[in-house]
């Protein structure tokens, strides 16, 4: 009966406010200890990538191999990638040179490429398949893509005229767009859910970058360890305080 019953359950959350809430928490954390790691104890970004992408590998093995969701495993799988999508971010955007435009439009293409395979190879990309290895293989290569998109995309708004407060409420006004489309307009649930997925993380970015850049560049100038621990506890407290439950695999997700 146990067996019959989680085989309808995936190994990701279900999509609800709690999930929205630790998703834009975990993105802001990406990037403050990001730039920890790769700014504040001067590692580099092309080190920084290889530090974070080699816990993401573990953790993404970690998560395939698990029989069944288990909250805090996932969340700290979605944070070694959107640590990982800061480093790896800046290395494109900034070491090779490429700059913001470049770099957002070379992720953008990996991501929908992600997202197209994985549909060409599964018939779906919604979470809802998300409970076999190769759905899992799909979904996290297209959230590490998502998130290195978000980074690359949040800094070359915020590197405008806007500033990192515009940017965000730039992010913030379409990520509530999507809300509203998704309970007033019959549009496909699984792209809003990708479209607010990747949005999600320039706000994150930019929201990071305003709290620990320096005040002459528009932000906070805290510091950089100091907002990543006090994110760090705030997600550990919502995982732990708000009801986590695995997604289930009808089609209607």
């Amino acid at each position: 009966m146990q067996s019959s019953a989680s085989s309808t359950l995936t190994k990701v959350p279900a999509i609800t406010l709690g999930f929205w809430i630790i998703k834009i928490l975990a993105t802001t954390f990406g990037e403050t200890a990001g730039d920890t790691v790769s700014m504040s104890m001067n590692l580099g970004y092309l080190v920084g990538t290889g530090i974070f992408a080699t816990l993401l590998i573990v953790l993404v093995a970690l998560q395939i191999r698990a029989r069944q969701f288990h909250p805090l495993l996932y969340w700290a799988t979605i944070i070694a990638s959107t640590t990982a999508g800061t480093t790896l971010a800046d290395f494109a955007t900034r070491s090779l040179g490429i700059g913001y435009p470049g770099g957002s439009l070379l992720l953008l293409g990996a991501v929908l490429a992600s997202l197209a395979v994985w549909h060409r190879a599964l018939g779906t990309i919604s979470v809802s398949s998300v409970h076999e290895p190769r759905a899992e293989i799909y979904y996290w290569l297209t959230i590490t893509f998502s998130q290195t998109l978000g980074t690359a995309l949040g800094d070359w708004v915020a590197d405008g005229s806007l500033g990192y407060l515009g940017a965000a409420v730039v992010f913030g006004t379409l990520l509530a767009l999507l809300a509203l489309a998704w309970y007033r307009t019959s549009v496909s649930r699984v792209a809003l859910f990708w479209a607010a997925f990747i949005l999600t993380r320039p706000l994150g970015a930019v929201v990071g970058d305003f709290l620990d850049k320096p005040v002459a560049h528009g932000g906070l100038e805290l510091s950089r360890a100091g907002a990543s621990l006090v994110l760090g506890l705030a997600i550990a407290t919502l995982i732990l305080a708000i009801p986590q439950r695995a997604a289930e695999t009808a089609p209607a997700q």
